[in-house]
């Protein structure tokens, strides 16, 4: 009985990846970063950010198969700071099916990488009425800790409804880690490493028989952000400060 239980642990994450199917990736191979895909957000951050977002490759580049983000400690028209932030609106659209990002996260107090997503109406319907899924975010001053959430419209479409948890970051030799979502009809459930840390029911953002925010198209974000709101005071001997993303897979 023992060796049948060893066995069914050692065959179960197999069992799991053969019930995913790659429908698309980014793996940075590439020399450059691909304009297909990716858009570069230029001017200054939101949430009291002090970074100025650019699309230097001081700031933005692939080297050795890895996206680097890297925030500089540099003056740039209205900010002190210079960082990078990409998306894939009107590129790059998903809806249900599992999202993956490997990621190293930068080090030291006033860093805020994240990986997240908005409804691809933002730009018709505005925030928060478009929705928001925090995949990842991370701040320097809680360097153990990484956060899930999901952001979601009250009636009056302005105040905010929020669903988020957060993990501890289990050892990594490397620094790498996978972060995840699995989002299906139902539920939107939060992992690291393969370990669940936050399960969202979608019929909670359901208001008077609406369409569901999270029952349509969203397209998705990475960004280095410094200071603000969450990550408090910047720590100016960190930098530059540099956020290196793997890959991004998305399976059905």
């Amino acid at each position: 009985m023992l060796k049948l239980i060893i066995l069914l642990i050692l065959i179960s994450p197999k069992m799991q990846s053969q019930d995913r199917s790659l429908v698309w990736a980014e793996e940075f191979d590439g020399k450059k970063i691909d304009t297909d895909t990716w858009n570069f957000k230029k001017g200054l951050g939101h949430n009291n950010e002090k970074q100025y977002y650019t699309s230097s490759s001081k700031n933005l580049r692939i080297e050795n198969g890895l996206l680097v983000i890297e925030a500089r400690k540099e003056k740039y028209k209205e900010s002190k700071y210079t960082s990078a932030r990409i998306n894939t609106l009107g590129k790059k659209l998903f809806k249900y099916g599992r999202i993956e990002i490997r990621a190293k996260l930068p080090e030291g107090n006033g860093t805020w990488p994240a990986i997240w997503m908005l409804g691809e109406n933002r730009q018709r319907d505005g925030y928060p009425e478009c929705g928001e899924i925090d995949i990842m975010e991370h701040v320097g001053k809680s360097p153990t800790e990484i956060h899930g959430a999901i952001h979601y419209p009250e009636l009056d479409n302005k105040k905010l409804n929020s669903s988020a948890k957060t993990s501890k970051m289990p050892f990594s030799k490397d620094g790498f880690y996978t972060y995840a979502i699995e989002w299906d009809e139902k539920s939107i459930n939060y992992f690291i490493d393969e370990k669940l840390f936050h399960s969202f029911t979608i019929e909670d953002a359901e208001r008077d028989g609406r369409e569901n925010i999270f029952q349509k198209p969203f397209y998705l974000i990475i960004n280095l952000a410094l200071g603000g709101k969450w990550a408090g005071e910047i720590d100016d001997s960190i930098f530059p400060a540099r956020f290196y993303v793997d890959y991004v897979r998305y399976y059905k």
